[in-house]
């Protein structure tokens, strides 16, 4: 077994954040007052079915401050906290990368200029990454780590189409090859509990992309309020996956993962005044302890399903 899996069941964000960087590092969300072309008008306007008006940033700092004043904002209030002195600056709504070059190129220069950014995660789309934005990304990779963080969700292209991605698997595919290419770090973003998706295929997604990717967030899926998606489970379409349920996805997953792969994420925060199922997911001190109790009933370790 891998010396790093000795002291837990599964190789996780800040365990991988302290052997990076030799302290502990917290991660703020910010907002870069972009949109994407899933709401412009170049895809779709409606965006994909689960995302909210914010574009997935619900707790993402305050769009109508720069760069700079977001982190210190987010900053002051994390360190209430904890006592680290260093963050991940994570530009998470909407598109990161579907913007003008130069726009882009503002917003990394903001953030690696501010000395306790240790790193900087991007959450894009795989069809949105142009030449001109990796050669970008490049560069600013000497300065700093950069992350791109991948809205995959998904490899099954009847869930694809449904949650209205908008782009195929092989765009993900070659994001993950070009972004590799240049020595990014990829974080690939997977949603569990996804309308009419078995267990089996959930885990065909993991591990597909665990076979590729850095890193993965394992994300539940959430209904939250104002979502097309909320209107399908409010019509009963589909329902929402149990706690139970959910923990026993979760340790299956931890199992087909690669040892080399960093958890980023094994649930997610829904806003609890846009949630609307499942409600068990609020307690998210809850959730982690039953998973953690429940890895260690089946004594189960990151990797050791892995093929």
């Amino acid at each position: 077994m891998c010396t790093k899996y000795m002291n837990g069941h599964y190789y996780s964000l800040n365990q991988y954040l302290r052997e990076q960087f030799g302290c502990k590092v917290y991660k703020v969300a910010l907002s870069g007052g972009y949109t994407c072309p899933n709401r412009d008008g170049t895809l779709g306007t409606g965006g994909c079915i689960f995302c909210s008006e914010s574009g997935s940033g619900d707790f993402a700092a305050e769009r109508s401050l720069n760069v700079k004043d977001q982190i210190r904002t987010a900053a002051e209030r994390i360190r209430t906290k904890t006592s680290a002195d260093h963050c991940i600056a994570y530009f998470q709504t909407f598109t990161t990368t579907y913007a003008p070059i130069s726009y882009i190129e503002s917003l990394l220069s903001q953030a690696v200029s501010v000395p306790e950014v240790a790193a900087v995660s991007l959450g894009t789309r795989p069809d949105c990454l142009p030449a001109d934005v990796l050669r970008l990304l490049e560069r600013f990779n000497r300065i700093k780590p950069v992350w791109v963080e991948l809205g995959l969700q998904t490899i099954h292209e009847r869930s694809a189409h449904y949650i209205r991605r908008g782009y195929p698997l092989s765009d993900y595919d070659n994001a993950v090859a070009h972004l590799h290419d240049i020595g990014i770090n990829v974080v690939t973003h997977v949603i569990l509990g996804l309308p009419d998706e078995s267990v089996d295929e959930m885990l065909e997604t993991v591990r597909y992309a665990g076979s590729v990717t850095n890193g993965i967030k394992l994300q539940l899926l959430h209904i939250l309020k104002g979502t097309d998606l909320a209107a399908d489970y409010l019509n009963g379409k589909f329902s929402a996956l149990t706690m139970d349920e959910y923990i026993d996805i979760i340790c299956r997953c931890i199992e087909v993962l690669p040892q080399e792969v960093v958890i980023h994420r094994l649930t997610g925060d829904g806003s609890k005044s846009l949630l609307i199922a499942p409600l068990w997911s609020g307690n998210k001190k809850l959730v982690l302890n039953t998973l953690n109790r429940e890895l260690s009933r089946r004594n189960i370790v990151q990797g050791s399903n892995a093929k």
